[in-house]
């Protein structure tokens, strides 16, 4: 079984990375060998739609589970309606992710556990910051 799990670095000795849109890198393993493949997020750096695009990306890479600290709505629905199962509130090492994977440690999500643009950076709103009223 091939699943991903998001990175700030390659390899299965990185840390993860709290955000599945915007991270850095996703790591795919096979949980039989434990062989893996890093590949850039090349949509960490987008202006908008980077969770959407993540999970395209992982789409075409067969995975059949994601690994994450968080994971938004869009990027949540485009996975689900993939069939990716999606486990988030996840941080150490990759490596010890993906054991406790193998372990049944994890629950998979049925939602998405935080709300849209959360990992951007960026304020949504409409011009009304502290002390403007």
């Amino acid at each position: 079984m091939k699943i991903a799990v998001s990175a700030v670095e390659p390899g299965l000795e990185a840390e993860m990375d709290q955000r599945f849109g915007r991270c850095r890198y996703f790591t795919i393993v096979d949980t039989d060998t434990l062989e893996c493949e890093s590949i850039d997020n090349e949509s960490s750096m987008s202006p908008g739609g980077a969770g959407t695009m993540a999970g395209q990306i992982l789409s075409g890479k067969n995975v059949e589970a994601v690994l994450t600290g968080n994971c938004g709505p869009n990027a949540f629905n485009v996975l689900n309606t993939a069939g990716i199962e999606v486990y988030t509130g996840i941080f150490g090492k990759v490596k010890d992710a993906v054991e406790r994977y193998k372990n049944g440690e994890l629950q998979k999500n049925v939602q998405a556990s935080v709300p849209d643009h959360f990992g951007s950076g960026g304020r949504r709103g409409r011009g009304r910051g502290m002390g403007m009223r």
